[in-house]
């Protein structure tokens, strides 16, 4: 266990499955550790839902869900923002947990938290607009449409931002009147146990379950017949896991996967902009496990070497550091196995060829030593054909390219499988708008890098993802169309 008692003292007192409004053990007696990623240190024993507790939970939030859907819109809304209110109050607490046991800087993951919050007051003020529509269809009927919740939704959070896509992720299908299961990751429960005790008592019985797990309980979750529908944040690898299985039942699915997104500066971009861009876009911060960081940066020529000179001041910034430390501006890996298959691709970028301009290793500051933390690395003179351009890292690791000829700089943008963001740059409106209908990407900043922007939909082209978040596209992809027909033009009783 963790041996700061004033952190210790901010973790969730439940570490089992929360569900039908009530805390359970495992049946079988399962259990796995979650640790700290700064130091190596276990935290807490989590239990590991089995089967049993699966089918448990999902059975306590169908009958949430009985009671929910019928919970005027309004009345869901007021809840909602009960429980956006405690998480800004308890925001704090929240962050901390969640930099302890996710290893993201606490300065960062309090806004995590807060972003959630207004989130679900976003959502809270869409609950009256789930509309259907009136068909004309002459005098002798009335038809028209409504809309209705799915029933019971699974969402599977991912590692990198625990809380934010646990927590924050629920708004859209509650607001639609959707119980949820939340499937947390297994790296960094914590917060999602936590949340589930902050609004314990809030929602009907069953409306909110959290049930932690592996992998096994994540299969066996998404394979359950009374899951309606399955949300993901997640790698491209199990994005088509979760895909096949909800397959066999017709589960509609919205997933947001992986990213190798580009950034294009033109000649035209001050070097000093381009070079901050760069820096800011691979969110070194969250030492780059971001779907959405762009992990390659196509700098034109006639700028290039201005470029790289000027990086190194960039990167200074992110230091690796204790994440629950204020001060932190780098946290760490999320785990011991992502940290080696990051330290990995930095290898097999050395033997590609690539130069490596800054980073490349685990820092040398001793309070770091038992960490999963990576230098931020900065690679150069990279070709499209090198491993480290190609596939998704999910680390500190950015690639830049040099490019001259259009045709071929947008070929190599891409020819990747995936199409999550992309960042251009330029002083020309008309280049600008060019390149962003020529880019193959769901969300594309212009002379703008990172941001999200809520009412603005999120989502990915190709094989980084299915559906937008983040607006009202989301609230409807949660809801269902029901037609209905009424003949006007005949009595069916003689009275």
């Amino acid at each position: 266990m963790t041996k700061d008692k004033n952190i210790q003292a901010t973790f969730p007192t439940h570490y089992g499955v929360y569900y039908g409004g009530g805390w359970h053990d495992s049946v079988e007696g399962m259990g796995f550790d979650t640790i700290n990623p700064a130091n190596g240190e276990v935290i807490a024993r989590v239990v590991d839902a089995g089967r049993t507790e699966v089918d448990r939970a999902v059975e306590a939030a169908y009958d949430g869900y009985m009671i929910w859907r019928d919970v005027v819109p309004l009345e869901r809304a007021r809840i909602m923002r009960a429980a956006a209110d405690i998480f800004r109050r308890h925001a704090d607490e929240l962050a901390l947990i969640e930099s302890v046991n996710g290893g993201n800087p606490v300065s960062e993951t309090k806004l995590d938290v807060m972003t959630a919050a207004t989130s679900w007051d976003f959502f809270a003020g869409l609950v009256t607009e789930l509309k259907g529509s009136s068909i004309p269809m002459g005098p002798q009927s009335i038809n028209f449409s409504v809309r209705e919740p799915r029933g019971v939704v699974l969402r599977i959070a991912p590692f990198n931002h625990p809380f934010l896509f646990s927590a924050g992720r629920l708004a859209a299908p509650l607001a639609a009147g959707n119980s949820v299961v939340v499937k947390p990751p297994e790296q960094a429960p914590l917060s999602a146990l936590r949340m589930a005790e902050l609004i314990d008592g809030l929602f009907p019985p069953g409306v909110i379950n959290v049930v932690p797990g592996q992998r096994e309980t994540g299969a066996a979750l998404v394979a359950h017949k009374r899951v309606a529908m399955v949300s993901l944040t997640g790698s491209v690898a199990t994005g088509k896991a979760v895909m096949r299985e909800a397959a066999s039942s017709l589960k509609p699915v919205l997933l947001e996967l992986g990213g190798k997104n580009a950034l294009i500066a033109y000649e035209d971009v001050d070097p000093t902009i381009a070079a901050s861009a760069i820096v800011r876009g691979m969110n070194f911060t969250w030492s780059g496990q971001s779907c959405g960081s762009t992990s390659r940066a196509f700098v034109h020529r006639d700028i290039y070497d201005e470029v790289l000179r000027l990086i190194p001041q960039y990167v200074k910034a992110h230091v690796p550091g204790i994440p629950s430390d204020p001060k932190t501006t780098m946290g760490a890996i999320c785990s011991k196995a992502q940290h080696a298959k990051v330290l990995g691709f930095i290898r097999a970028g050395i033997d590609d060829g690539a130069r490596l301009l800054t980073g490349g290793n685990a820092p040398t500051n001793p309070e770091l030593a038992s960490g999963f933390f990576i230098e931020p690395t900065v690679f150069v003179d990279v070709k499209q054909s090198m491993r480290i351009a190609r596939e998704e890292i999910f680390g500190p690791v950015v690639s830049i390219l040099p490019w001259s000829n259009e045709e071929e700089m947008f070929a190599d943008v891409n020819s990747v499988d995936y199409g999550l963001t992309c960042s251009i740059w330029t002083d020309r409106l008309e280049r600008a708008h060019s390149a962003a209908k020529r880019v193959e990407a769901g969300f594309v900043w212009i002379n703008e890098v990172g941001k999200h922007f809520l009412g603005a939909p999120f989502g990915g082209y190709k094989q980084s993802g299915i559906g937008r978040e983040e607006c009202f596209d989301e609230l409807v992809s949660y809801s269902q169309e029901k037609h209905v027909h009424v003949n006007i033009a005949n009595r069916v009783s003689s009275r």
